[in-house]
């Protein structure tokens, strides 16, 4: 056989096992849905609450309950081999937690118009305004008014992208700000739709955030770039990388705690 051959059958050989294995998991992940909707249609996990969601996870050791506050659902979360009998069993033991945690939730606040969001701790207004003849979507923030031009009968996306790159603008101009007074560069700076962690720090100098930071106080979006560009000295939580934040934060302690005691109010925005 030529090597070029040998080539070609190895290449044949691991594409054929990958295509396999792509379609191995398939059919285990539809597997898994059927034996899922198999069980919601056996136990009445709905007169627990229609807001939990069965998952089955192959990766599971154990059952467990996890919120999600972005989505306003918890999650029954259920190793492969354990029954769906046992499943319900669990959920109905827990059902006041289920009950009392959904309904801790704050209530979720669209981007729609009358609407008033706080962008920096600002109570902003948001002013849709429809006008059939324009051909784009103009949105401008003046005076703690969002003030909307579209010709589209929702807006919200287009609302939504702008609040995005808003954030972006901001946490990165601050990023920089405070990179410059300890002396390091940053290569980039990027946001995304995390509900839990607010920021992060990578060996190389990316920075990356929670685009819905722009609904916390001024002093609280300041801590959290503080922290994160602290992590450009020290990649861990020791004494000195606390001093090191405070030394960068404007209101370290009242920026902390407004995170600490708060943050999950900002995943209500979307």
């Amino acid at each position: 056989m030529s090597l070029f051959n040998f080539k070609e059958t190895i290449e044949e050989i691991v594409g054929s096992k990958a295509l396999r294995n792509t379609k191995n998991t398939r059919t285990d992940a539809l597997l898994r849905a059927q034996k899922a909707d198999n069980a919601l249609n056996t136990y009445p996990f709905d007169d627990i609450s229609p807001d939990l969601v069965l998952k089955i996870n192959p990766r599971a050791k154990r059952m467990a309950l996890r919120l999600d506050p972005k989505k306003q659902i918890i999650n029954l979360v259920v190793p492969k081999r354990a029954s769906m009998r046992s499943a319900y069993l669990f959920a109905l033991e827990h059902k006041f937690w289920i009950r009392q945690k959904l309904k801790e939730l704050p209530p979720s606040i669209g981007f729609n118009d009358g609407v008033t969001i706080p962008i920096l701790g600002n109570n902003t207004e948001i002013d849709i305004i429809y006008d059939i003849t324009l051909k784009t979507t103009d949105i401008t923030l003046k005076n703690n008014k969002l003030t909307v031009l579209t010709n589209k009968i929702d807006p919200t996306s287009r609302i939504k992208r702008f609040i995005i790159n808003l954030a972006k603008d901001k946490l990165t101009v601050l990023s920089h700000e405070k990179a410059a007074q300890i002396d390091k560069k940053i290569i980039s700076v990027d946001v995304k739709d995390t509900s839990s962690r607010w920021g992060s720090c990578s060996q190389d100098g990316k920075l990356s955030y929670s685009w819905r930071l722009i609904f916390a106080p001024e002093y609280a979006f300041d801590y959290v770039v503080a922290h994160e560009v602290a992590h450009l000295i020290h990649m861990d939580h020791s004494p000195d990388f606390w001093m090191e934040c405070k030394d960068l934060s404007a209101h370290y302690s009242k920026g902390k705690s407004w995170m600490k005691r708060h943050s999950d109010q900002l995943i209500r925005y979307n």
